[in-house]
């Protein structure tokens, strides 16, 4: 009772040091604004970007653009997620095919992905399809490199012990090798759910007639920076919820890890 008192205190007063910063930001950012400092026309002002939310807000669009770039996040995460930990798992299993594809696979990602955001909408169209295949790839890659990765760093001589104790091949993989590589699999999808919603809006970018990333195109297209800057910030707060189910994901998937302890005092 009381460790967990320490957790939510703690937990709590990191919480409200990050909205003390972010309410610092903000506040800065309008009095620069008003004072002439920062130009409004090419930084906007936090006051003009929330009025622009509103209206965003009350003609529906924001719904509209939001949902459809969500879908293609999510599709993109979910269907990069499942590839990589698959092709993660059979390659770091199998020596011989994670030594003739993982270098494959590591040359394949050093493609800028931007180009070939224009490719996917040349062979896959202007729908959603394009945008969730270049979410999808961003994902595949982090988080298989972080599932191969979690597969070699398993302890040799605990996978020894665990064989001359007379487990199976399945067991093996199910009782130790799969929960040592959870952590290592949870890293990267942390990493895929930013990458889910690049990948959406580089899609968009390119070419779509829906999602914050084409609104966000069109707002600059006519120098509309309040717009701009509400799209951004409606981005960072999916961001924001995204970390937080995953955290939320970690606790139940990880409940089996020692808990931190918060008693001690200062910095390491």
């Amino acid at each position: 009772m009381i460790k967990r008192s320490k957790e939510f205190i703690h937990s709590t007063k990191y919480l409200l040091m990050r909205f003390a910063v972010f309410g610092l930001i903000l506040i800065s950012w309008e009095l620069l604004a008003n004072t002439g400092v920062m130009n409004p026309f090419y930084t906007s002002q936090p006051s003009r970007i929330f009025a622009d939310l509103i209206q965003f807000y009350n003609s529906g669009d924001l719904v509209k653009h939001t949902s459809v770039t969500l879908k293609e996040a999510l599709w993109g995460l979910a269907i990069g997620t499942v590839i990589g930990i698959i092709a993660g798992f059979i390659l770091g299993l199998v020596d011989i095919l994670g030594k003739v594809f993982e270098p494959i696979i590591t040359a394949l990602y050093g493609i800028p992905k931007l180009a070939l955001a224009p490719i996917f909408v040349l062979w896959f169209g202007l729908g959603i399809e394009s945008k969730i295949i270049m979410a999808s790839l961003l994902v595949f890659f982090l988080v298989f490199f972080s599932t191969y990765a979690g597969i070699k760093s398993v302890d040799r001589n605990l996978l020894t012990s665990v064989k001359l104790m007379g487990a199976s091949r399945f067991q093996l993989i199910i009782k130790v090798i799969l929960p040592s590589c959870v952590p290592w699999i949870l890293a990267g999808v942390r990493g895929g759910l930013g990458a889910s919603l690049i990948g959406a809006i580089v899609g968009e970018y390119m070419g779509a007639s829906a999602g914050l990333g084409w609104m966000i195109s069109y707002a600059t297209s006519f120098f509309q920076v309040d717009r701009v800057m509400a799209c951004i910030f409606i981005l960072f707060f999916i961001g924001i919820i995204f970390n937080m189910l995953l955290k939320n994901i970690e606790k139940v998937l990880l409940k089996w890890r020692p808990p931190i302890d918060y008693g001690g005092s200062g910095s390491i």
